[in-house]
């Protein structure tokens, strides 16, 4: 089982303070460094001092840190035209030596739209689609060849398709619990589909339904890899558990339920749950960005039980 940590700057977060994080994910073994795509907080926090911008985050980690995989959960299809991500997600994974994987989604929070200008459009699934055609074409044509698409919101005309990443295949990621379009576009581009905030049982169900879409699409289902994200609240006691949940304004009893809470071992078996449910990889949602303790806790604690 592969650990990925993962964050939520627009919760209030400075680039120097998710340096600090990312730095401490590559020291104490973590597989990756994932961010959120938002520009705007969301719930009962300031948000200060304001929204990062993903991929200039990505491309600043990139240049400090040696190792681990960066990646977003999400990026909105909403934000940025797909030559001009293509263009950027290629340059970051240059920077990063080949360590960049692109989580791609149709974009939802209509408020932060409005309040920083950005369209809202009404077909978001089907932008989605496009994007990732584009996207994934680009980086596919060969080089000295063009590129041209003509869809319903894109169109591209002799693009050089340039520059390219410096991986042979940047991994795309899909999420979602959509039960039918989701795992059919998942079952076409992905590499890895990633469950957001659900039950084991809503995981097995939802990664059958991509299962079946891989082999109705002439993938074998194994070629993706399967994953969840979860909040994280570990403690040593229950003292500690409870400090976490408070200093992030959950209740342990949900946190348990919805999330992975509790002991180290709470969290071991409640992952191994998600493992059989068809799990590979767990994005630990880490929302008190300033708790490294808490880190480590579960590098020493609980990564190192998982094998």
């Amino acid at each position: 089982m592969d650990l990925r940590i993962f964050t939520e700057p627009q919760q209030g977060a400075s680039y120097d303070t998710l340096l600090t994080v990312a730095k401490a994910t590559e020291d104490l073994g973590f597989d990756a460094f994932f961010r959120s795509d938002h520009y705007l907080k969301m719930g009962d926090v300031d948000g200060l001092p304001g929204p990062t911008d993903a991929w200039i985050t990505l491309a600043g980690l990139a240049r400090e840190t040696r190792r681990i995989r960066l990646g977003t959960l999400m990026t909105a299809a909403t934000f940025r035209l797909p030559g001009v991500l293509a263009i950027q997600v290629a340059q970051v994974d240059a920077m990063s030596g080949g360590r960049v994987e692109l989580g791609l989604g149709a974009g939802w929070f209509e408020a932060e739209h409005t309040a920083y200008g950005i369209p809202f459009p009404r077909q978001k699934f089907s932008r989605l689609q496009e994007q990732l055609e584009i996207v994934t074409g680009l980086w596919a044509t060969e080089p000295g060849k063009t590129f041209s698409y003509d869809g319903a919101h894109y169109r591209l005309t002799d693009s050089p398709a340039l520059p390219k990443p410096a991986q042979a295949r940047v991994p795309v990621l899909v999420g979602g619990m959509g039960a039918k379009r989701t795992p059919a576009l998942a079952a076409r581009f992905a590499d890895e589909f990633n469950v957001p905030f659900v039950s084991v049982e809503d995981s097995e169900r939802q990664f059958g339904r991509v299962r079946a879409a891989a082999e109705e699409h002439g993938r074998a289902a194994d070629d993706l890899i399967y994953s969840n994200a979860l909040v994280a609240c570990v403690g040593r006691n229950d003292a500690e558990v409870a400090r976490r949940a408070a200093a992030i304004g959950r209740e342990v009893d949900e946190l348990k339920e919805n999330g992975l809470a509790g002991s180290p071992a709470e969290v071991v078996d409640k992952i191994g749950r998600y493992a059989e449910a068809g799990s590979s990889r767990i994005y630990l949602q880490i929302l008190d960005l300033h708790d490294l303790d808490h880190l480590e806790l579960i590098s020493s604690q609980v990564q190192s039980r998982l094998g």
